[in-house]
């Protein structure tokens, strides 16, 4: 992925209200403040790459205030098409089959070089 780990979180359908956010830590917790961390470990975020579901609150907005150079919020919409295009992107490729065995010679090859 070039450039921002933001960028694989755009958005792939219009923004509207959702009563669900699926929250994604996409930035490491090394050199974060303590109360970011603390506050990250309340939303059940504690690896990056994570994602979570929580109800649309003001007490959750806020909390995502405070963090918000840390975390990817996405609406219900957005996550669902997100996860679809991943899964189309993994059925494209076919799987490889590799034969270790000689190739067969025919018997007209065989007589040919005599």
């Amino acid at each position: 992925m070039s450039g921002s780990a933001f960028n694989a979180f755009k958005a792939r359908v219009p923004i509207e209200w959702s009563p669900r956010l699926y929250i994604t830590l996409v930035r490491g917790l090394p050199g974060t403040r303590h109360l970011h961390r603390r506050t990250l470990d309340a939303m059940r975020l504690r690896r990056c790459h994570r994602t979570v579901a929580h109800r649309n609150t003001p007490s959750l907005l806020g909390m995502l205030n405070q963090v918000k150079r840390l975390v990817v919020v996405e609406t219900e919409a957005m996550f669902n098409s997100r996860k679809q295009q991943q899964e189309e992107h993994r059925a494209l490729r076919p799987p490889i089959a590799v034969s270790h065995s000689p190739p067969p010679t025919t018997s007209s090859a065989a007589d040919s070089a005599k």
